[in-house]
């Protein structure tokens, strides 16, 4: 059975190994596949491996050999699921491989806002407090998060985490989720979209996109939430406008965002996000701690070894159940 991984190097950088693979097929690893490179590439594999690799209608349509799609991540917007499920193709993901580092990587956001950390020992390293007059300085507001509330759009794995963490900073957690009232945790209030963003200090995205979802965060949406809310952005990049984004910004109708995705990755020189002061952007890496993509390559090799013993696991259905109007 071949075997093709058309972008393994971001998951296995080479610190790692797709060894495990060799045992249940003919193996070739990729480390980027541009798009016109994919259907050549995949042209005799029955298996497909891909993290940010596209396999649209018009790559499965050329592909007649192609029984199997493994996203290497747990969003699956890259393969067209429909199409896939028409031919019969199974399509698997890895699914809560990154929650404790997404979640992680949320609240290193969150503090560098809040506390600017970084921003104070750049200074020190120049002698910034070893001439000072005072014991301390400080020319950042530092902000407490106990009290405040943070709103969370989409309650999955990473969303249910992030709630647990704010909830152990003693802030006041908040909801949208198509899961009932009754259904929640202790400690965590089920809003609508309107009551979440106007009345959260921090708002953090973790739900799928979908053409429900796409830019939910525009010009409108950010006009409802106050003007020092912080907007934490680890989902998906298009679930936001970036210009609407970065324009808030620049007028102060938001105090900061923080992203590790963008809309388009990597981004233009030109992205509106990258010059504004009070945009944190990393390279998405909130999945890429060594003990998530560990994880992620043993499920993924996992899901691969389900598949050809005729028991599937992880499988996509073209299904959506997330709304922006669950109340």
């Amino acid at each position: 059975m071949k075997i093709v991984i058309l972008d393994g190097y971001t998951a296995n950088p080479g610190d790692m190994s797709w060894k495990e693979l060799d045992e249940v097929g003919e193996v070739t690893v990729y480390e980027r596949t541009k798009p016109e490179e994919t259907v050549v590439r995949a042209a005799d594999a029955e298996i497909v491996l891909t993290n940010k690799v596209i396999i649209g209608r018009r790559e499965i349509e050329q592909l007649p050999k192609l029984r199997y799609i493994g996203v290497l991540a747990t969003g699956y917007n890259v393969v067209d699921i429909e199409a896939a499920h028409e031919r019969g193709i199974i399509v698997t993901n890895v699914p809560a491989y990154s929650t404790e580092s997404v979640a992680q990587m949320v609240f290193a956001h969150l503090l560098t806002v809040t506390n600017h950390t970084e921003h104070y020992a750049i200074q020190n390293r120049s002698g910034r407090w070893s001439h000072n007059p005072d014991f301390c300085y400080w020319d950042t507001p530092q902000t407490e998060l106990a009290g405040k509330t943070f709103g969370i759009v989409g309650l999955g794995n990473i969303g249910s985490r992030v709630a647990q963490i704010a909830i152990a900073f003693c802030m006041r957690v908040k909801a949208l989720t198509s899961k009932s009232a009754e259904a929640l945790p202790p400690g965590i209030q089920k809003a609508d979209l309107t009551e979440l963003l106007s009345t959260s200090d921090v708002i953090s995205l973790h739900c799928p996109l979908t053409d429900n979802t796409r830019q939910m965060i525009n010009a409108e949406t950010i006009a409802l939430m106050k003007p020092s809310a912080i907007l934490i952005n680890t989902g998906r990049g298009p679930l936001v406008n970036d210009a609407d984004v970065a324009e808030a910004l620049n007028k102060k109708r938001l105090s900061a965002y923080c992203a590790d995705v963008m809309t388009e990755e990597p981004p233009k020189a030109d992205n509106p996000l990258l010059n504004q002061p009070n945009a944190f952007i990393t390279p998405h890496i909130a999945w890429a701690t060594n003990e998530a993509r560990s994880r992620l390559l043993q499920t993924a090799i996992a899901n691969v070894r389900a598949f050809i013993e005729g028991k599937p696991q992880n499988v996509i259905l073209p299904v959506s159940s997330f709304s922006l109007t669950d109340k």
